[in-house]
């Protein structure tokens, strides 16, 4: 979970458009202007677990909305979330941080401990202390973990996917950091800067692993401000 940028484009201006028609009709927001404007908002990634291959994608109101037209129509409340997410989040964690809004990475820190099996374990820390952070903490345990038997088997999937990108990340870092001349490097970095962006999966965990380790000092250039 990191900020994403809610920008100004075509697709935004007609999902806009067409979400004051549904709200005026009181027909679905769930509409394909609205989706593919979501879809293109949040890079084809889960706002919550950031994961890019989920097969099942759904429209998530940020602050559920109960039968409220503001809430329910609203624009900035629509999200792009994967159906384990959105199912796991429901109404039950409220308030959640804002990731359009606010930096999520530099207010939770998102770690990945050990390699397989028990002794693997992901590790979201609070660096500040407010409800907003403590419930996403909740929700990333629960989406990451799963709250029921079939969920676990869902969270399971997604954590096997966070290891296999993480790992090719970190394959990233190994090769920069043995690069024999500053060509070699270069093309590397591409690469990493393409890992570090808010497009790719999972970025939250890759930035942590360059902000976690002094030797990664130079890697910092790779992470865009947020």
């Amino acid at each position: 979970m990191i900020k994403i940028e809610r920008k100004d484009t075509e697709k935004t201006r007609q999902a806009v458009e067409d979400l004051k028609k549904a709200k005026q009709s009181g027909s679905s927001y769930n509409t394909e202007s609205v989706n593919h404007a979501l879809r293109e908002v949040f890079h084809g990634k889960c706002y919550i677990c950031e994961n890019k291959e989920a097969t099942s994608c759904q429209i998530e109101h940020l602050v559920p909305h109960r039968e409220n037209k503001e809430l329910k129509y609203d624009w900035e409340n629509l999200f792009w979330a994967c159906a384990h997410c959105n199912n796991t989040k429901s109404d039950r964690y409220e308030p959640i941080l804002d990731c359009t809004k606010e930096p999520v990475e530099k207010v939770i820190a998102f770690r990945k401990k050990g390699y397989f099996g028990e002794d693997e374990k992901l590790e979201f820390t609070a660096l500040q202390e407010n409800e907003a952070v403590k419930n996403t903490i909740s929700l990333l345990e629960a989406v990451y973990y799963g709250t029921t038997p079939q969920k676990q088997i869902e969270a399971r999937i997604i954590r096997k996917t966070l290891r296999k990108d993480l790992s090719q990340f970190k394959e990233y870092v190994r090769e920069y950091q043995e690069a024999e001349d500053e060509d070699e490097k270069e093309d590397i970095g591409y690469l990493l800067e393409k890992e570090l962006k808010d497009s790719s999966a999972f970025t939250a965990f890759k930035r942590w692993l360059i902000w976690d380790n002094e030797r990664y000092s130079e890697l910092k250039k790779y992470i865009p401000e947020s």
